[in-house]
């Protein structure tokens, strides 16, 4: 296992942590799981006051007993912005309580996916002052956040000066938050890669397009790879359910710098190929859509859908449009009445409203929802 410096926190992380939201079925599957993860040489243990279960079995864990003690181990929870400065502290103090801690070395609020979420964090008296005492006191080490929104959103959160690390979403496959990479590294953030496998691109369960295409990597591990030949990145979030779903990144290997780029050539070409001159180049000009459709993000999972054949991801996120609220805001495609607001805003000349209407019957399916709201 390899370790980088997490920004200015100055922590050794292990390039791989353990996020908790899966491996719930039952505290002694989430004791072996930890235990593995640990002697594997993973070192930060990531949970969150949503995550069911999680941060009770976590601190239970550390009470039975691990390969390592508590000081040798780092420590992330989450809980969300409130407008309520009592409430965000009694949530606070909640966390602590079920973590059976004195302390923890990270906190990120959790969410920070609208405007409003960064102006309950910023206001006087608001989350960011709580926390900041709690620092303090000594029960914050290390204030962060995660969020799912909009990159300028997380831009201006990163602007404030006030955080330490940011829990973000990029992958090979959203590339959108590539500037945060560069912003993070001026401002010696952390960077806490999260979902890489699932909201990557499902890629536990790749199709053969895909599959054939990242050979003679698995699309899991070229993504893997991709993101640690980062320098700029320092842990990626595994969500292992028990303890052999860890087995593959305690073995995973440097990747190859000229395999990976050849891997990414062939994805690129085969991106242009198929979608010749109805390939969104993801530049967001045309938002804001007057039916709030995010558009970009449809066409993106229409874009995987037509290259790689990555049409059930694609309907498993489009699912969520509508059923998700700030976590994955938008409607669905078939609400485009054909106004035209977005079309002189395109680079590409892309009809959009034809391109909505297709990606709509490609992609519609059963609604889904987050595993936690």
């Amino acid at each position: 296992m390899d370790y980088r410096r997490f920004g200015k926190t100055e922590l050794p992380l292990s390039v791989f942590s353990l996020g908790t939201m899966r491996c719930l079925s039952s505290f002694e599957q989430f004791h072996q799981t930890l235990q593995r993860a640990i002697a594997g040489g993973i070192n930060h243990l990531e949970t969150a006051q949503g995550y069911g279960q999680s941060e009770v079995f976590l601190g239970r864990s550390l009470q039975t007993g691990l390969p390592l003690p508590r000081e040798q181990l780092y420590i992330t929870t989450k809980i969300p912005p409130h407008p309520d400065s009592k409430q965000f502290q009694d949530q606070l103090n909640q966390s602590l309580s079920r973590l059976q801690m004195d302390y923890v070395d990270g906190l990120a609020l959790h969410g920070v996916n609208t405007p409003e979420h960064l102006q309950w964090i910023c206001a006087p008296n608001g989350c960011l002052d709580v926390l900041q005492a709690a620092q303090q006191a000594g029960k914050v080490k290390f204030i962060g956040f995660s969020t799912h929104g909009r990159l300028e959103l997380i831009q201006a959160a990163i602007a404030t000066g006030a955080f330490s690390f940011v829990n973000l979403h990029y992958y090979y496959f959203f590339q959108r938050n590539a500037p945060i990479l560069d912003l993070a590294q001026e401002q010696d953030l952390g960077l806490f890669i999260i979902s890489p496998v699932d909201k990557g691109g499902q890629l536990y369960q790749p199709p053969e397009q895909l599959t054939q295409l990242c050979s003679p990597l698995s699309p899991l591990v070229f993504n893997y790879q991709f993101l640690l030949a980062d320098p700029r990145i320092t842990t990626l979030s595994v969500g292992a359910a028990q303890p052999e779903d860890l087995d593959l990144v305690l073995q995973l290997e440097t990747g190859d710098t000229a395999q990976l780029a050849q891997i990414q050539q062939r994805l690129e070409q085969v991106l242009e190929q198929q979608l010749g001159t109805d390939l969104c180049r993801q530049c967001y000009a045309c938002l804001p859509c007057p039916e709030s459709i995010s558009i970009p993000e449809v066409l993106r999972l229409r874009n995987l859908a037509i290259a790689y054949d990555m049409t059930s991801f694609g309907q498993y996120r489009y699912g969520m449009f509508g059923n998700a609220g700030h976590w994955f805001p938008g409607r669905t495609a078939d609400q485009c009445t054909d106004c035209g607001d977005c079309l002189p805003r395109c680079p590409e000349q892309l009809d959009i409203p034809r391109l909505l209407r297709d990606s709509h019957q490609r992609l519609k399916g059963t609604s889904r929802r987050r595993l936690w709201g």
